[in-house]
């Protein structure tokens, strides 16, 4: 629970930083009708609903595990960060169809010093933002809080493009504002593809831990014989393992259990996201056996 608690304390704080950038640019692009500065508040608007759907997700997966989720809800933050991506190219469709309207018009908006002052204060935050969400992202290993990172990072590269179209505004090109609005969408199609690939692997039982690593830490417990079929699942803070080990046969039940006891121990020990191991014990001539048929 302490996990969950600190990324929620966390999308809370990057909820409210969004909202005020997403309307200090969102407001004054409307105001001077300048598209990019419009679409990169919508995009900063879309941060703000992540953080929601984050929020959502997190709820979601603090819950225990019961019994029809006996492995917990764990995977609700990994959904919630899909949407996330879905958000992200939701908005993308709508700043490419405003973009696309503003290159036939050709309508000229109003670029002011006060245009400048917004964008340069909120790329700084976003910087910040960013750099602090994906730190403890990484940290605490939580996969919502590195997407939506790489949903606000994607605004820093959206607001030093806003600012470039600008200055092309002021000095006559005023074809720079709808193409920049078209290059934050190439931008926001990239970071919904980045978000897709790293919350999916958890949802298709991607292998966790290296295979390798587990068969050594197995087979350094006295007792094991050999170790085989592993498998590991789960989220990156929340690891599952299951494994086969050969013990010797004329051990009794209760010695051959203490040695699955260690062999669980000493995964855990070293690898502390392991939440649970699945021992399977074969006697030594069948573990052997079985491995010289594979």
């Amino acid at each position: 629970m302490a996990y969950y608690d600190a990324v929620r304390r966390i999308l809370i704080i990057i909820f409210i930083l969004n909202i005020l950038t997403a309307l200090a640019k969102g407001i004054y692009g409307l105001y001077t009708d300048t598209l990019s500065m419009s679409a990169d508040g919508l995009h900063s608007l879309f941060d703000s609903t992540a953080n929601i759907i984050g929020l959502v997700g997190i709820s979601l997966a603090s819950r225990p595990p019961d019994r029809d989720h006996p492995y917990g809800h764990a995977k609700y933050e990994s959904f919630a960060a899909i949407g996330i991506a879905i958000l992200l190219f939701a908005s993308c469709l709508q700043l490419m169809l405003a973009a696309v309207d503003r290159l036939q018009s050709r309508a000229v908006p109003d670029v002011t010093q006060i245009s400048f002052a917004i964008m340069a204060s909120t790329l700084i935050i976003n910087i910040g933002v960013s750099s602090y969400e994906y730190i403890l992202g990484r940290r605490l290993k939580s996969s919502i809080l590195v997407a939506d990172s790489m949903h606000t990072r994607s605004d820093i590269y959206a607001s030093l493009g806003v600012i470039l179209g600008l200055f092309a505004v002021r000095m006559g090109y005023h074809l720079a504002d709808p193409l920049i609005a078209l290059f934050i969408c190439l931008l926001i199609v990239h970071t919904g593809l980045e978000i897709l690939k790293e919350s999916s692997t958890a949802l298709l039982d991607r292998a966790a831990v290296d295979e390798q690593l587990i068969v050594d830490l197995a087979r350094s417990v006295e007792g094991v014989c050999n170790c085989h079929a592993v498998r590991t699942r789960g989220m990156a803070e929340e690891i599952y393992v299951d494994l086969h080990i050969g013990v010797d046969a004329s051990l009794s039940m209760d010695k051959a259990h203490e040695v699955g006891e260690d062999v669980e121990r000493a995964i855990k020990s070293r690898i502390p996201e392991v939440r649970d191991v699945v021992v399977h014990l074969e006697p030594r001539d069948y573990c052997e056996n079985k491995s010289i048929q594979v």
